[in-house]
């Protein structure tokens, strides 16, 4: 029989981005080193990240910041959970030119262009600079933004997404050295592996590929396969091995 309902989202997925258990421990350890009395997340999702910075800090309350209503409900669901609802605040509004901050701690993964005029080309320089605004001096940042791990080539830039073009996206020193010039010190500088790689992109289509199985009759199902068959022809075809996250620990200099 076939399911009335639509087809689910991103219920597989812990974080939204290619971050491992391991990895988001250890970005968290060094987060909470510092003591931060407030934490604030730009494009935060369902704030997984967010919520375990609390916990490890517990001296600390935090902001989210999303424009996905779906998405903060199931962070505010989270946040009961775990007994942290009085200590975090899920805001869906946007985040270009926000003033929740400076904070001792910003959070920002996969979302800079959030802090960026959507009228332009994504600019790394100026969301650095808005990071810089929002965090105290001696604060740190937590900035996982995408990078080339090499030039691609035309095939792959063809099956990225439309309109993908070499300028998209910068070395991994190009961006590190952004973040000097804006005001930070590069304490830590990592990225994310080809393992982390796909099972972020595995977990983002799976819930839907099992739906679609078992489903294939369905009204959505053309549209969902359509969508889904795009998504993972791009990344196989096209950015896998080519496109890298960066996870930069950064702290605002004095």
């Amino acid at each position: 029989m076939t399911d009335s309902s639509p087809p689910p989202r991103l219920g597989s997925l812990t974080f939204h981005g290619p971050l491992s258990e391991a990895r988001a421990t250890r970005l968290i350890g060094r987060l909470a080193a510092a003591a931060p009395a407030d934490v604030l997340d730009i494009g935060c999702g369902w704030g997984e990240l967010l919520l375990r910075v609390l916990e490890a800090a517990p001296g600390a309350k935090g902001t989210g910041i999303d424009i996905d209503a779906e998405d903060l409900a199931r962070g505010r669901v989270l946040a009961r959970e775990r007994g942290l609802a009085d200590r975090v605040t899920f805001v869906e509004e946007s985040a270009r030119g926000t003033d929740r901050g400076p904070v001792d701690a910003v959070l920002c993964l996969g979302s800079s262009q959030a802090l960026c005029d959507p009228g332009q080309p994504h600019n790394p320089a100026a969301a650095l600079s808005e990071l810089r605004r929002l965090v105290r001096p001696g604060g740190r940042v937590v900035l996982g933004e995408g990078f080339w791990e090499r030039t691609p080539t035309e095939a792959e830039l063809a099956a990225m997404w439309p309109g993908a073009r070499t300028d998209d996206h910068l070395s991994l020193g190009a961006l590190v050295d952004l973040a000097v010039e804006a005001g930070f010190r590069p304490a830590w500088i990592e990225r994310a592996s080809r393992d982390e790689w796909d099972e972020f992109e595995s977990g983002y289509r799976y819930d839907t590929e099992l739906w679609l199985a078992a489903n294939p009759g369905h009204p959505l199902a053309a549209e969902t396969r359509e969508r889904v068959d795009r998504q993972r022809s791009s990344w196989l075809g096209g950015y896998r091995d080519v496109l890298g996250i960066a996870y930069l620990t950064l702290v605002a200099t004095v």
